[in-house]
């Protein structure tokens, strides 16, 4: 028996995610606990409970069965979102919610992630799908294409942006052309380099022009692709002056955090001044000033690193982020290894999924990225978000105890 668990049974990812789990559940306890809000870290726990259930059934589920519910599984969800529109429930600008009783609802994106990526990871492991066809290929893009519109009319543009981040490593696992993938992946170098201002415009345009030179095909084709990319570049400051203006004070923030320091700049400040006052081992648990006198709003949501990086300092922040690296790392491994060539794909995409959740969250902290309202994984208060991410854990459990099967 121990030989079996041994040889099958994926401790790695395991209790990376226990112990992301309980670091998220103390976090959430800290931040909660001089708030007047001690509900929210018993519902956390309640949460982490039937997300654990939710992790060993998905880990033990035989991989054909998992193989099955996906199709009917991407179209559900498909389903929720569009009826989401209508009758979701608006929560900080977006109709992303619904809400079941008082204080009982869902965010049904969160688990449209994990099923756009196994609905991804299906498509592109069957034997009559040839990535080189371009209608195989836009029918990959629109797999993912579809629902992320979905979430972006909500208006939920960080959930959408973790969509667009999940495409191009599964594209690149299943082997798309480097120019495709320069082709998709330019148009965000400019859209985000026009932000910035003239002179990053100017330069991330001449990167990707460089980018498209050399993984051409040919002339024409490359010249077409530049066209559009210099297009979207273009049409930046038009899709701006549309956003929601909550969205523009979001991007305007992160361009300058100082420019409004009581007003949208002030969670991030605050947040920097929270990690930077830790120190090399912090201030001891349930002693961080920014945190326990409440200077970051709903801390125990999207600003949570805040608090073991107030609180256990440098150190403490390095646990977490090692934790991270090593499960995302693993995530890597279980991809190489797996013979089949669905559970390979889809073992990439949670590792983007993860990896891009841990990079905007951990850059919005830090001020590094725009506040787009990602949360941290296992970490941040959110039921939904809680159990998805505890699923894919699942999900990648399963497909190691999988991996030599084809």
């Amino acid at each position: 028996m121990f030989e079996y668990f041994k040889e099958y049974f994926d401790f790695k990812t395991f209790f990376i995610t226990i112990a992301l789990v309980v670091v998220g559940l103390i976090s959430v306890y800290s931040a909660t606990y001089d708030a007047g809000a001690g509900s929210i870290f018993q519902r956390q726990l309640g949460w982490a409970a039937i997300g654990f259930v939710g992790m060993i059934v998905t880990a033990i589920l035989p991989l054909k069965t998992i193989h099955r519910l996906v199709l009917p599984g991407y179209v559900i969800l498909l389903l929720i979102l569009l009826v989401l529109l209508i009758v979701g429930k608006t929560v900080s600008g977006s109709r992303s919610w619904f809400s079941l009783a008082k204080d009982l609802g869902g965010q049904p994106s969160e688990f449209a992630k994990a099923a756009t990526l196994l609905a991804l990871a299906a498509f592109l492991s069957r034997t009559t799908t040839i990535i080189s066809d371009p209608k195989h290929l836009f029918a990959a893009i629109a797999i993912v294409v579809v629902p992320m519109g979905f979430v972006l009319a909500q208006p939920d543009l960080g959930t959408s942006m973790v969509f667009f981040a999940m495409l191009l490593p599964v594209l690149y696992w299943a082997g798309v052309d480097n120019f495709v993938l320069a082709a998709i992946l330019s148009p965000v170098i400019v859209a985000a380099g026009a932000l910035f201002g003239t002179s990053f415009f100017i330069i991330s345009v001449a990167a990707s022009a460089v980018l498209l030179y050399v993984s051409r095909r040919n002339r024409f084709i490359a010249a077409v692709a530049f066209a559009i990319t210099l297009a979207v570049g273009v049409s930046v400051q038009f899709v701006y002056e549309r956003l929601p203006s909550y969205q523009q004070k979001r991007i305007m923030t992160f361009l300058n955090p100082e420019a409004d320091p009581l007003g949208s700049g002030y969670n991030v400040l605050q947040a920097k001044v929270a990690i930077g006052s830790g120190g090399l081992f912090g201030k001891g648990y349930l002693q961080g000033t920014q945190t326990q006198l409440n200077f970051i709003p709903e801390q125990w949501t999207d600003f949570i690193f805040c608090v073991p990086g107030e609180e256990f300092g440098f150190f403490g922040a390095s646990i977490v982020l090692i934790l991270f690296g090593v499960l995302l790392m693993h995530g890597i491994k279980i991809a190489s290894a797996c013979k089949n060539r669905f559970s390979s794909i889809a073992a990439i995409g949670i590792t983007a999924v993860f990896a891009t959740h841990v990079l905007i969250n951990i850059g919005m902290s830090m001020g590094l990225m725009p506040v787009v309202g990602i949360p941290l994984p296992f970490l941040s208060y959110g039921g939904s978000a809680l159990l998805a991410t505890m699923v894919m854990s699942g999900l990648l459990m399963n497909f190691w105890a999988n991996r030599k099967e084809y």
